[in-house]
């Protein structure tokens, strides 16, 4: 019995292997053919292996021809189980496939939201599908911003061409009256050309200034900045400027000691303040007050804020304002635009500056007009 077993096994064993190679062939021949196949290969080489035995037992009378039937009518229908199965599997497997392979054709082309295809899929192309259709949603904001930046860029040509070719046209128009003899107040046009040559100056400075603050930022050494003490200066230092608009510049400071020092570069947040300053005080009418107010807030942070009276602005550019050359009204001329120097650069310069110390920048409406915010991290206690 035990000799008669042996030979079983060494049958059942021989013929495995003979009918693994031969579906190892197969196999291998549609290794570059549709995945449905390979599975059906798969699904009925064992059926197969099992049959070659079964017959090689009957044909050496180890089992009877009553129970070979048995065994063979069992394992046709474990083959037609199995042939099923894999068909249905390979269907939702080419389907995920199919899906995956869709959207990876259109990742790169088009940032539209893909049409979402029901089906049962393995969880693994599940998986593979949502992570592409993220990939996609990144692209499209990636692809959102580069169009926005774009814009902004073209916007600044545009706005710097205007800006300069006036300033320009100036200068033009009295050296020449200067050459042919014309200009009968020679020192007033002198004075003329410098102040226009100042504008135009601090014009190209501001660019500079983007240029830096756009590009990798550098290590800087920092120090404490008292952000109260800064404000006292701008406060001083645009008063002038303030009453020759017929505008009202207030300070408010908490009481007591408190310096409300952040760690920072003083020049650079000087001038985000005396941007946001300025830009307040020219868009507030004549009579009206603009407020710098600093303080500490609850969580720590210092909070610096410009409120103006220039009526608002409106609510869809609200999320503009700190782009790069933008003038929310016709009202924002060269003599009149954002900034230091009339380039619409102001505002994008001060965000540059705030976001460089880790800090945040917005703006509100509130009556009468609007407020903008800065908040830097307070310097620890020991520095």
């Amino acid at each position: 019995m035990n000799r008669d077993m042996v030979t079983i096994l060494a049958l059942t064993t021989l013929w495995t292997l003979v009918v693994a190679a031969i579906g190892g062939a197969i196999l291998w021949q549609f290794r570059r053919r549709s995945l449905r196949i390979t599975m059906i290969v798969a699904a009925l080489a064992p059926m197969a292996a099992a049959l070659a035995a079964v017959m090689q037992s009957v044909r050496a009378m180890f089992i009877s021809e009553h129970d070979s039937w048995v065994v063979l009518w069992t394992l046709a229908f474990a083959a037609l189980l199995g042939l099923g199965m894999s068909v249905l599997l390979g269907q939702w497997i080419s389907t995920g496939s199919r899906e995956v392979g869709r959207r990876l054709r259109h990742l790169g082309t088009s940032y539209e939201p893909s049409e979402v295809r029901s089906g049962a899929v393995p969880a693994e192309l599940a998986a593979l599908t949502e992570e592409l259709e993220l990939t996609r949603r990144k692209l499209a904001a990636s692809n959102e911003r580069e169009r926005a930046l774009e814009s902004s860029r073209r916007e600044l040509v545009a706005f710097m061409s205007h800006d300069l070719r006036t300033p320009l046209a100036g200068l033009r128009a009295v050296s020449e009256g200067l050459e042919d003899g014309v200009v009968d107040d020679v020192p007033g046009a002198l004075r003329q050309m410098r102040s226009t040559v100042d504008r135009m100056t601090g014009l190209v400075d501001d660019l500079f200034e983007l240029s830096r603050l756009s590009a990798a930022p550098l290590p800087r050494r920092r120090s404490a900045v008292s952000l109260r003490e800064l404000a006292e200066d701008v406060a001083g230092e645009n008063g002038e400027h303030a009453r020759a608009f017929g505008v009202r510049l207030a300070l408010s400071t908490p009481g007591g000691d408190d310096r409300l020092a952040v760690q920072g570069d003083p020049d650079e947040l000087t001038r985000a303040v005396t941007n946001l300053v300025g830009n307040a005080i020219r868009h507030t009418e004549s009579g009206g007050t603009v407020t710098l107010t600093v303080d500490r807030e609850a969580d720590g942070r210092v909070r610096l804020a410009v409120t103006d009276a220039c009526g608002g602005i409106p609510t869809d550019d609200l999320d503009r304002v700190f782009d790069v050359g933008w003038r929310g009204d016709e009202q924002r001329t060269p003599a009149n635009a954002a900034g230091s120097s009339g380039g619409g650069l102001g505002l994008a310069i001060a965000r540059g500056v705030v976001e460089s110390h880790d800090g945040t920048i917005g703006v509100t409406n509130v009556a009468g007009g609007c407020a903008f915010q800065i908040d830097l991290p307070p310097v620890s206690a020991n520095n």
